[in-house]
């Protein structure tokens, strides 16, 4: 059995240095590093201690018991739990020769927004409705859109932009059908929307400890 996951780490562009040269030290170096810009509101940004939205996005492809002593690395070295460092998660499953497995009890998703050029702000809005706090915007080009028109039924634009929410898994069907009667295919956005199960996360303990203390507050009243 092996266990391979793909490590995501979203942080500020002048902050990415300190991250690749932290990955170094646990041999971290096969990677792929994009551009994109955040779309939180000021309000998360303020609570998270960020000041900009010019955001790096850091991809590369780690075991579980490499992304254990990363972590760590990240809490001590960078101290990625103070707010305004960045978040790192890591997005796989346990392949097993012969059987297909699933992962269960996961506490967050990575929701994956595709939209025509031009619409992330529509997206981000209904995904706001549907109550992410946040996202980031990569902007990109689709391939094989004539295969895809066939199978959607929709005329689809090259110029597309990727619209990555990271959410708890609690959230995930209500941000997606946010999305989806917004700005869903058959819209102008034409937005495809998918989630993936976020295996472990850095970094987001603040926003987790504010969001908890709202649902005990909802609770108490």
């Amino acid at each position: 059995m092996s266990e391979v996951y793909v490590m995501v780490t979203i942080c500020s562009r002048k902050n990415m240095p300190r991250f690749v040269d932290c990955y170094k030290d646990y041999n971290v170096e096969a990677a792929n590093i994009s551009l994109g810009r955040g779309t939180a509101s000021s309000d998360v940004l303020d609570l998270l201690g960020l000041e900009d939205d010019e955001k790096g996005i850091h991809m590369s492809l780690v075991t579980e018991d490499t992304w254990k002593n990363v972590k760590k690395g990240l809490q001590s070295k960078l101290r990625i739990d103070v707010p305004g460092t960045g978040i790192a998660f890591i997005d796989g499953q346990e392949y097993k020769k012969g059987d297909e497995s699933t992962l269960k009890d996961t506490k967050h998703e990575l929701i994956v927004a595709i939209a025509n050029y031009g619409y992330n702000t529509q997206v981000m809005r209904a995904a706001e409705e549907g109550g992410a706090t946040g996202g980031t915007v990569l902007h990109g080009k689709g391939v094989g859109m004539k295969r895809a028109e066939q199978f959607l039924g929709v005329s689809l634009v090259s110029e597309k932009e990727v619209i990555l929410i990271v959410a708890k898994s609690s959230q995930k069907n209500a941000i997606m059908r946010a999305i989806m009667d917004k700005a869903g295919v058959d819209s102008k956005a034409g937005t495809i929307v998918f989630s993936l199960p976020v295996t472990s996360t850095a970094g987001l303990r603040i926003l987790e400890d504010s969001q908890d203390e709202e649902v005990n507050d909802e609770n108490n009243n």
